[in-house]
């Protein structure tokens, strides 16, 4: 069994499981979650005051782990900006302490928010695994031992391409009116009029317009996409409960533009501290 350790401040996977952003990372219990990402599978282990085991290889911490769940960046420093009148957000950021933006894979984000409208975040959980069990390739549970427990299941499923999504049989995926977005967007991946190096290469303003301009997205899921994908962190997506905060709190509108570079982190602490507590 391979095990990588690292002491990370400002990193709770648990409380990032249930911060709505991904909906392939589980929490087992009060000390363990998991995930399937990239092709593989994770499980994370708390195992001491911000001391934690990986399931992977050093090398593949390096490669992947790293950079998905963003611990190069310093949250500390994007938090001790925030206007300290602001007591609703101070005490979103104290609840939500542990919270980063995962850099999700694009493609598999782009397909699981247009999933997500007007659905729960469960019913996307499932929507995903069917669309994986259908079309994805099978991963492995790894036979694990001290700190780690027991995976959920025995096998899992890699998010497919859009090649194969488009060769499965999607019927009892549960996509209803939104299986028409779903194929139109896996064309555009697959005859190259969307490519990954385009959306990445692109500016924020860009941005928004290619994924506006596909068919099905809109400007909730747009900005959901590059932010928990593309890492456009001053993006700022306003959902029910985004909306429900900033009429209760905030005289109908979070002024976001005060954090040009860290909005979407912001968003996050509010949305996991307004559905959750």
């Amino acid at each position: 069994m391979e095990m990588t350790t690292r002491k990370i401040p400002f990193f709770d996977p648990g409380k990032i499981a249930l911060s709505g952003q991904a909906f392939r990372i589980h929490k087992l219990d009060e000390t363990h979650t998991e995930t399937v990402a990239k092709g593989r599978y994770l499980q994370i282990a708390k195992t001491g005051e911000d001391e934690y085991a990986f399931s992977c290889s050093e090398k593949e911490y390096k490669e992947i782990w790293e950079d998905y769940f963003d611990l190069r960046t310093d949250y500390i420093k994007c938090i001790n900006g925030i206007d300290k009148d602001d007591t609703y957000l101070r005490d979103a950021i104290d609840y939500g302490y542990g919270i980063r933006i995962l850099k999700q894979d694009i493609f598999e984000t782009v397909i699981s928010y247009i999933i997500s409208q007007r659905r729960s975040i469960p019913s996307i959980t499932t929507c995903v695994d069917r669309i994986s069990e259908q079309a994805g390739k099978k991963i492995k549970a790894p036979k694990l031992s001290s700190p780690f427990v027991r995976p959920l299941k025995d096998v899992y499923y890699s998010f497919p391409d859009a090649e194969d999504i488009l060769k499965a049989d999607l019927s009892d995926c549960g996509l209803g009116y939104r299986y028409p977005y779903v194929i139109s967007a896996c064309e555009d991946f697959t005859t190259g009029k969307i490519t990954e190096d385009m959306l990445m290469e692109a500016d924020d303003e860009k941005l928004y317009k290619i994924l506006t301009g596909m068919y099905g997205i809109g400007t909730k899921v747009a900005n959901c996409i590059m932010l928990f994908s593309l890492h456009r962190t001053g993006r700022f997506p306003v959902d029910v409960w985004v909306q429900r905060i900033q009429d209760r709190h905030y005289g109908g509108r979070f002024e976001y533009e005060r954090y040009p570079e860290t909005a979407g982190i912001l968003q996050q602490f509010m949305f996991f501290y307004e559905r959750t507590r």
